[in-house]
């Protein structure tokens, strides 16, 4: 684990994390990608915007250790975010509830960067909707994560990633499996790749993680 260090020079980058769907996996790739941020030598902060406060109940388990975990409600975000960056904070990921479009709304719109993780399943894909038009209404730059995708599921991911791409959303191209060392880790406040570094399930993160910094350069020049 990484010990909180000194203050950083850098502005923040802004991630959020949304979805209309409960179990989608929004907490888990939100503590997973701001530890990576903390493993890359970024100040990272997770900005936990859910009642459940599932973020901030991961952070009392891990103790004082990277990233940084704060509760704070949607209309707060903003206020949130720039106190974080006065404090050196300079990698952001907004950990959003769901049923709740004004907190996405806020969070999309604070963000650099918008991950919209999804299972493959109807139910699931069908709530993808109401975030499609929530991130295209405010053009920012976003992607559908499959998440939870059963071992050998080919056929299961492909059609999830033709559903997603017929409602104008673009997709990540890195998937997350249903791995264990994800639950067995965040019942720790721990990642994946703190409990088994050589792990699936770590090799993923890394992969979404190189993923993340290279869409976030190429986003960033488009300003």
């Amino acid at each position: 684990m990484l010990k909180a260090s000194g203050m950083s020079k850098s502005a923040p980058t802004v991630i959020a994390i949304v979805s209309q769907k409960g179990g989608s996996g929004k907490t888990t790739l939100a503590v997973h990608l701001a530890t990576r941020a903390a493993q890359a030598k970024h100040e990272s902060c997770v900005i936990d915007t859910d009642p459940q406060a599932t973020a901030a109940a991961w952070s009392d388990w891990r103790g004082d250790f990277l990233p940084v975990v704060v509760t704070a409600p949607p209309a707060r975000l903003e206020r949130t975010i720039a106190s974080a960056a006065k404090q050196g904070v300079d990698f952001i990921v907004i950990d959003t509830p769901p049923h709740a479009d004004a907190a996405a709304r806020e969070a999309i719109k604070a963000a650099d960067l918008v991950l919209i993780p999804t299972k493959p399943r109807a139910f699931d894909l069908a709530a993808l909707e109401p975030i499609a038009d929530l991130v295209s209404f405010a053009k920012k730059p976003a992607f559908v994560v499959l998440n939870s995708v059963p071992a050998g599921a080919t056929v299961l991911a492909e059609e999830a990633r033709q559903t997603a791409s017929d409602m104008g959303l673009e997709i990540c191209p890195i998937d997350l499996g249903d791995r264990a060392a994800f639950h067995r880790s965040s019942a720790k406040g721990e990642t994946a790749a703190e409990i088994d570094p050589t792990g699936k399930a770590a090799a993923e993160i890394d992969a979404i993680w190189k993923w993340v910094s290279k869409t976030l350069k190429t986003a960033k020049k488009g300003k």
